[in-house]
């Protein structure tokens, strides 16, 4: 504020509310007289008006109801909660003696909001939406994007104030997430909604906003807020400006990422690809567009999502926006985008066979506000989806089963009934198997089910059954369908049965009862293909979906599964199931570097031998739950005396985990296996850690606020090999701000020793952290405790 100014311009919360004749004190009587239509409607002066737009409106501009009042947030508002005190008090502040031109060169105002959307920008190209045609800024979250602000006159850090604000869906709010308050910050913290001036030149400054990972998905309405000094403030909003938030595979916090960029390219960003359809000897293939990028696609995916079920404040967790996804791709309960018909007559629609893409489909159910699609079947509603996911963000990719199973009574079994004389009752024969069906997978984290169900997730669109009383299915873990872990949600029975169930065959007795009297173990479930990354070949995933045909880990599952269908005894064994197995480790576990240990204890309770062979598989797991490859397989045979207790260690080499590991070190063993005497299942998953070293802080000196201090920081490299490029940071609240130390190399089973020197700033118990990083090797830290004395 100029200093000619000062003592002549009084806070904004001055006198708000209140008529401008009021306010006026004796030496001000004259100026209030040559306003006279301001007099008149008893409104604000002009430059009131401005300063304070929220609330002092011409009577001409008041609005109507309650909807129309502008909603006002923290610093937008330009008032706050003492505004107008001193009328209350019963004193008339006096009316400022300021003009127009004075008080706008006061006052910082928003001219120009520019969100920098350029297809070929740093936005667009850096959040990988720059293939998207729209005019909206697109960003994925968990990253920082950019945007310019153009101002009524120069920023000042010292007495001006800015933030910004994001909101979406009907109803915004902060509790929910769906109103976003973005504080403008000196240097910005992942995995936080924050601000910072990268640039300033002039009236312009150049804003790098941070976005949280895990941020709903959706439009959202962006403004920039401001206030001057003295309090002032205005209602700094730009023109209507939006911004698209989509799923970020890119981002390690994300629950869709996704580390391989072949993948990304082809899963996310691959706007083609190939179905497959036919039989099983007969396998053919068609290209389909997905188009997630064309004109107008991005719109009506976005129209798909606020017309689907799921509120805005649960959009931010992929698993909910996939589950309401599948249901909106098809009609029959929600009018959905497309219409289902298995007749063989499309006379009043487009036979699903005619199509040979998504784009045409998704702008006509937009454009035609929400009116379903005439007519699809299985592949086209998996086209759909895909195209839809990818426009979103979601890795998918088409998914087609052969011989695929649909099992209507949830017995996990296809079931087949005959009469007395063999005689099929089609009455009760409402299972069938499919010559072929066309589902997706997705890919994502899943922190809602236990540690290795995440990677892949069948999502199936087509109405087949309802899930919950609507027509959708998935997400389901590939890897728990593998297992025969049916337990897990979502529609996990259902995806099981389509690829993995036995088609049984029971003859009615006299009494009415019914006997299986026969079983086809490989009936369901063949060649599932897909297309493969970076090319137009089949890629055939069944073993994704389940083990071999015929194997012991199979059958397993198999039987497994059973027992949480409908018919849970029918592999049932009256024998009592008396071998015990369990996995324990020594200790704090396993560490990185050497060969892993753990130790597999087997107890037969009971007065016979038992025998069996132990199946080991131990895959690499990312700490989200979602596994990475096997590393190592095994087949353990087991001879168990009567009542003995029987010990085995288990040991994974180092050589097998070498160049394998990622973040965290996070390993799984699965054991499985069948007691020969009883036909007892033995299952059992151990999810472990390769421990890695701590980091040595042994502070030196005395610790004195104000007083050079010292800490030694030592670590000693476990590995049998070098670590490259390593870095240590070292900070401590109170006692210095974070610092990185380059190291560079560190050899074999080699130690490292640093000293640090810092002064305390702040009394009291002080912790002193530090953290190494390398390629190598990761999740190294170490903590010291610094008792801090007053000077």
């Amino acid at each position: 504020m100029p200093a000619e100014l000062v003592g002549r311009f009084p806070s904004a919360r001055a006198g708000v509310g209140a008529g401008a004749g009021e306010r006026a004190g004796p030496a001000e009587k004259e100026e209030v007289v040559e306003s006279k239509a301001a007099e008149e409607k008893g409104g604000c002066r002009s430059w009131l008006q401005r300063a304070c737009p929220c609330c002092c409106r011409a009577p001409s501009e008041s609005a109507d109801t309650e909807a129309d009042v502008p909603q006002t947030d923290g610093i937008a508002a330009g008032v706050d909660a003492d505004a107008g005190r001193g009328e209350l008090d019963g004193v008339k502040p006096p009316l400022p003696q300021i003009g127009d031109t004075e008080l706008e060169e006061v006052l910082l105002q928003v001219r120009l909001v520019d969100l920098l959307k350029s297809h070929k920008g740093q936005n667009r190209t850096l959040h990988h939406t720059d293939q998207y045609h729209s005019d909206d800024l697109i960003i994925r979250r968990g990253e920082t994007f950019q945007v310019a602000v153009d101002l009524s006159r120069p920023f000042n850090s010292a007495t001006d104030k800015l933030h910004m604000e994001l909101k979406t869906g009907p109803r915004p709010l902060v509790s929910k997430g769906t109103h976003i308050i973005i504080p403008l910050v000196e240097e910005l913290t992942d995995d936080r909604w924050e601000a910072r001036i990268v640039e300033q030149d002039g009236n312009r400054i150049k804003l790098s906003i941070n976005s949280t990972p895990t941020a709903p998905i959706g439009r959202y309405h962006f403004t920039v807020a401001t206030a001057g000094p003295e309090g002032m403030a205005t209602a700094a909003q730009g023109p209507s400006n939006d911004i698209i938030m989509l799923f970020n595979p890119w981002c390690e916090d994300d629950s869709v990422y996704l580390d391989d960029e072949e993948e990304r390219q082809e899963y996310v960003l691959n706007d083609t690809g190939r179905l497959y359809y036919g039989t099983e000897k007969q396998i053919g293939a068609r290209t389909w567009n997905y188009g997630q990028f064309s004109e107008g696609v991005l719109s009506a995916c976005l129209y798909i999502l606020e017309k689907s079920d799921v509120l805005p404040r649960g959009r931010g967790d992929p698993v909910n926006v996939v589950r309401a996804i599948s249901a909106m791709i098809n009609s029959p309960d929600d009018r959905g985008v497309l219409e289902g018909n298995w007749s063989g007559d499309y006379a009043d629609g487009t036979a699903p066979t005619a199509w040979s893409g998504s784009v045409d489909i998704l702008k006509k159910y937009h454009d035609e506000g929400g009116m379903p699609v005439k007519y699809g079947q299985c592949w086209v509603f998996s086209g759909v989806t895909t195209t839809v996911l990818r426009c979103l963000g979601v890795p998918a990719r088409n998914v087609t089963n052969f011989q695929s199973a649909h099992d209507t009574d949830v017995s996990l079994t296809i079931d087949i009934y005959f009469d007395e004389n063999m005689e099929a009752l089609n009455s009760l024969n409402s299972d069938s198997v499919w010559n072929f069906h066309v589902w997706n997978d997705c890919w994502m984290a899943r922190p809602d089910l236990p540690p290795g169900m995440g990677g892949w997730q069948a999502v199936d669109s087509t109405p087949q059954e309802t899930s919950h009383g609507t027509f959708r299915c998935g997400p389901a873990s590939v890897t728990a369908v593998r297992n025969g872990q049916v337990y897990h949600k979502h529609d996990t029975p259902f995806v099981f049965a389509e690829v993995n169930s036995d088609k049984i065959y029971w003859q009615r007795n006299l009494d009415g009862t019914f006997s299986q009297i026969h079983s086809e173990k490989k009936a369901v479930g063949h060649f599932i293909s897909t297309k493969a990354v970076g090319s137009n070949q089949r890629h055939d995933i069944t073993h994704l979906y389940k083990h071999s045909e015929g194997s012991e880990e199979e059958r397993i599952a198999v039987e497994t599964a059973s027992r949480y269908g409908t018919k849970p005894n029918l592999y049932s064994s009256a024998a009592a199931e008396d071998v015990r197995m369990e996995v324990t480790m020594e200790g704090e576990g396993p560490r990185i570097g050497g060969d892993a240990q753990l130790t597999i204890v087997l107890r037969n309770q009971s007065a016979v031998p038992r025998s069996t062979s132990l199946h080991s598989q131990v895959e690499v797991m990312y700490y989200t739950g979602v596994l990475k490859g096997t590393i190592k397989k095994d087949q353990l045979p087991i001879e168990l005396a009567p009542n003995e207790v029987k010990t085995i260690t288990w040991v994974l080499p180092y050589q097998n985990y070498q160049d394998q590991l990622v973040d965290q070190g996070a390993l799984m063993l699965t054991l499985s296996g069948r007691v020969r005497e009883t036909q007892q299942v033995l299952a059992t998953q151990t999810c472990f850690r390769l421990r890695t070293p701590d980091i040595s802080i042994t502070p030196l000196g005395d610790a004195v606020v104000g007083k050079e201090m010292a800490a030694e920081i030592s670590f000693t490299n476990p590995l049998p090999r070098p670590l490259k490029g390593v870095v240590f940071r070292v900070e401590g609240l109170g006692l210095q701000s974070i610092k990185e130390i380059p190291v560079g190399d560190v050899g074999s089973r080699s130690s490292v020793t640093l000293k640090e020197r810092f002064v305390p700033s702040l009394a009291g118990v002080r912790k002193l952290v530090a953290s190494m990083h390398c390629a190598q090797l990761t999740q190294v830290h170490g903590v010291v405790d610094i008792t801090v004395q007053e000077n």
